[in-house]
């Protein structure tokens, strides 16, 4: 068991990546809460993926947000193309689960969600989320543009001076930009906590706040 978490707790060579498909997985393009399309042009709107663990639990956290106008699950930052659930899962995609935010920025802030995402998990754990363990719970931040890239490191700064200050170790958190392509997941993953409400949930902060948004 152990060579099984250390396997699965590294990214895999690109050369060695489950090859995936040209095709997209099938998809329902209506959220299963309010109705929105998952898959769209969403002019207007500003995005951004996120991950923090399952992406079950993260995706209700982010859907319950007043000004977020649309979420879905998928996987992103590795290099297999359309891959399967259980593919990411096997750990050769490089994949994480990531959660697709999709926000009108006049109503709510890139800080606003990057506070909920700070304070929703444990941003120091490396590859695994609590007893969720492998490469594809690992935390991420993959922005847009260079605006959303700027909050997201000024905000993993200021929260590490409170994790320090707590006694809590370096965030290992990756941020990148420009987001690099989101793969839908199985319609099954979508909004799945809404589908089963009494369903799996692996979301767990630290305890501490994140000074983003608040003055503090």
């Amino acid at each position: 068991m152990l060579g099984i978490g250390a396997f699965k707790q590294r990214l895999p060579a690109p050369g060695d990546a489950l090859p995936g498909r040209p095709t997209a997985l099938p998809l329902r393009n209506a959220h299963h809460v309010h109705g929105r399309p998952l898959r769209d042009a969403f002019a207007g709107m500003a995005r951004l993926q996120f991950g923090m663990g399952c992406f079950w639990g993260a995706e209700r956290m982010f859907w319950s947000i007043p000004g977020v106008f649309s979420t879905a699950v998928g996987y992103s930052g590795g290099y297999t193309p359309n891959p399967t659930y259980r593919e990411v899962c096997s750990g050769m995609t490089g994949h994480a689960e990531t959660v697709l935010v999709v926000y009108a920025p006049s109503e709510v802030s890139v800080e606003a969600l990057l506070k909920a995402f700070w304070e929703g998990h444990d941003p120091t754990q490396g590859m695994r989320q609590g007893n969720d363990v492998g490469s594809q719970y690992r935390s991420v931040i993959f922005c847009e543009d260079e605006v959303q890239y700027a909050a997201a490191t000024a905000s993993r700064d200021a929260f590490q001076q409170r994790l320090g200050a707590a006694g809590l170790g370096a965030i290992t958190t990756e941020i990148g930009c420009p987001a690099p392509p989101f793969y839908y997941a199985e319609d099954e993953h979508q909004q799945y906590l809404s589908k089963h409400p009494d369903g799996y949930c692996g979301l767990g902060g630290t305890g501490v706040s994140c000074p983003i948004g608040t003055g503090a």
